[in-house]
C-alpha cells in the first residue's frame, strides 16, 4: 500500500471547498479541505477532512455556524457565498461623491424649470366628461 507524500497513511488526498449559510442567523462563509483516504486495521477504508494540517468533522455531517453555533446550516458548491457578497456590493454601492451635473440642452441652454407638486400630481387627476 502506498502513501501520499506529506500525508502519513493517506492512500489518496482529495482537495475540496464548499460554501455554507446558517439558515438562522444568515451567516456564510467558505471553506476548503484536505480530505485523506486511509485503510484501517480492518481493511476497511475511511476518510479524513483536514484544515491547516488539522482533523476536523465532516462539514457533510453536522456543520455548526461560527457565528450562532447552530446546526441549521445549508452546504452549497464553492464560491456563492462570495459570488452573493459581490452582488449585493455592487447593488448597495454609494456613487462618488462631487458635483451634480445638470443637463443642458442640445442648443446649450440650460433648463430652469421649478418642480411643483402640482406637476407632479396633474398625472393623478380626473379629465371631467
Amino acid at each position: 500500500m502506498s502513501e501520499i507524500a506529506g500525508h502519513p497513511g493517506a492512500t489518496a488526498v482529495v482537495n475540496e471547498s464548499y460554501s455554507f449559510a446558517c439558515m438562522r442567523c444568515g451567516h456564510g462563509w467558505e471553506q476548503s479541505y484536505e480530505i485523506e483516504h486511509h485503510i484501517d486495521g480492518g481493511g476497511r477504508e475511511f476518510v479524513q477532512y483536514m484544515v491547516s494540517g488539522q482533523i476536523v468533522p465532516s462539514p457533510l455531517s453536522r456543520p455548526t455556524c461560527a457565528n450562532c453555533d447552530n446546526h441549521v446550516v445549508r452546504i452549497m458548491r464553492p464560491g456563492r457565498v462570495a459570488s452573493a457578497r459581490d452582488a449585493a456590493h455592487r447593488q448597495h454601492r454609494t456613487p462618488p461623491a462631487g458635483p451634480v451635473e445638470v443637463p443642458v440642452a442640445a442648443d446649450g441652454s440650460v433648463d430652469q424649470h421649478h418642480w411643483h407638486l402640482s406637476d407632479l400630481l396633474h398625472v393623478f387627476q380626473r379629465k371631467a366628461s
